[in-house]
């Protein structure tokens, strides 16, 4: 009698078990909507830097659907920011313009709103090739005392143009000098073009001339948030240039430009080595950066972007002196002004992704305004600009370039630091960040011909959204 109790007993559990297991799973919670706004420039289409809508074709169809997937826990560099370069090409092209264009062209940079907010500006000391002619500020032989050093040359068109730009910038931008030739008498072969180098006698005035240089556009009111020691160093050019090897530099720094800029109460200008491509970014850092009196007066290593996509020397660098800075202080397209070529905006967002991911604190374009020639250029070494102004006919062309770059410069602000964003499709160039105000940001380049849906994904929060074909696209998530 007791078996059979047992029995019915556990024939009734297990049957209650069975209906339990035959039961629907309670469906698993929905995660929460990521909201975002999104700002797209692409190929087709006329969205440029444009709040577009996400499409109703993002959800639906079917097919693979990629990810980026976001940590704001793992971060690594502040950014400094993003910019162009004053040159004297760009002043006195800017110059011919009639006026209401001349306005256009630089809120369509500086003003924060309307324009890209640019917050990183180079500008050049004495001429480079993008000026009308080579010139100097101290052009009389054997002046070791500076007397004759002036600016007047710079006020005629470069002082006016940055000036007129803080004005309209609100919060102001950050301004690094690079000098591509010292003063003729200066050098060894005499000259301001074709190399040569800094004679070891002139290595104190030299250092001296920097120091005039800032003391001279501060009284402008043009504060100098850096300098390069020389662009690009490695370099025999037929425009104005001078070359040092990786010790001539850094005996300069060390020996001459460091302790004067000490002496000047100038410890605070940043002091930047290298200025050249990634090629050599490593091996020319090393030597400057493994001399710690030479070192101590470094602030980071700037690099251009021509010659090499070697990315992973921007990270080198990185990783073996995490307490300097990277910039990438100027890239541009070469070879005349490419107007209307989609591919030029690509590749500088191709380098701006990596340079960022690599552990770049910015990215300064170079000539911000070019003529309808891409100049002009004393040695015909025209190049493209994001602004082309054709002074002929007064008309203004934004180049995919301009909207590229201001995909980064409008959204990701000074102070912002990168985060990590892992996507799933190679076809998804990806980098983001957290702006000081908490905002991410996310930027996402496809280079490729397909249109392709992904999940942004962040903690337990997820959003769908399209890459249309060649295009690039910031989600700022609110």
């Amino acid at each position: 009698m007791i078996a059979r109790s047992l029995l019915f007993l556990l024939a009734a559990n297990l049957a209650a078990v069975s209906c339990r297991a035959d039961a629907p799973a309670a469906a698993a919670p929905t995660p929460p909507p990521l909201h975002f706004t999104r700002y797209l420039s692409a190929r087709d289409g006329e969205a440029r830097l444009q709040a577009v809508p996400i499409p109703a074709s993002a959800s639906e169809g079917t097919g693979e659907v990629a990810s980026i997937t976001l940590d704001p826990r793992i971060r690594y560099q502040q950014i400094e920011g993003f910019g162009g370069a004053f040159t004297e090409a760009a002043s006195s092209t800017l110059q011919k313009m009639p006026a209401a264009k001349q306005e256009e062209i630089l809120h369509a940079y500086f003003d924060p709103a309307k324009g890209l907010g640019y917050t990183l500006c180079r500008t050049h000391i004495n001429s480079c090739d993008f000026a009308l002619g080579n010139y100097a500020y101290d052009e009389q032989p054997g002046d070791f005392d500076l007397k004759n050093f002036s600016i007047e040359r710079d006020r005629q068109s470069l002082i006016p143009m940055i000036k007129r730009a803080q004005q309209i910038s609100h919060n102001g931008f950050k301004l690094f000098a690079s000098p591509w030739s010292p003063p003729a008498w200066m050098k060894t072969n005499g000259e301001m073009n074709n190399g040569g180098q800094l004679k070891p006698e002139c290595a104190d005035v030299w250092a001296r001339y920097f120091v005039r240089y800032i003391q001279e556009y501060a009284k402008e009111n043009i504060p100098i948030w850096g300098v390069t020691v020389q662009n690009e160093p490695a370099a025999v050019q037929s425009w104005d240039s001078c070359t040092y090897t990786a010790e001539q530099e850094r005996d300069f720094v060390r020996d001459h430009l460091g302790p004067t800029f000490a002496q000047a109460g100038l410890a605070n200008v940043h002091i930047m080595i290298w200025d050249h491509n990634r090629d050599l970014l490593y091996e020319r850092a090393k030597v400057v950066l493994d001399d710690p009196q030479a070192a101590k007066y470094v602030w980071g290593i700037a690099f251009h972007w021509y010659v090499s996509d070697s990315f992973d020397n921007v990270q080198r660098a990185h990783d073996a002196w995490p307490d300097k800075h990277l910039l990438l202080t100027e890239g541009c397209q070469e070879g005349g002004p490419h107007l209307g070529e989609w591919a030029v905006g690509e590749r500088y967002a191709r380098s701006m992704v990596e340079d960022l991911n690599h552990g770049s604190v910015g990215w300064v374009d170079w000539n911000m305004l070019l003529d309808q020639d891409g100049g002009p250029n004393h040695v015909g070494n025209y190049c493209s600009a994001p602004i082309i102004a054709d002074v002929k006919t007064g008309e203004v062309h934004y180049q995919s370039s301009y909207w590229y770059i201001g995909q980064f410069s409008k959204f990701v602000r000074p102070g912002a630091v990168r985060i990590l964003a892992a996507p799933t499709s190679d076809n998804l160039e990806t980098t983001a960040f957290v702006n000081p105000d908490g905002h991410l940001v996310v930027i996402v380049l496809n280079r490729s011909e397909l249109r392709i849906r992904f999940d942004l994904k962040s903690g337990d929060q997820s959003g769908r959204v399209d890459a249309p074909p060649r295009s690039i696209q910031t989600l700022v998530l609110n």
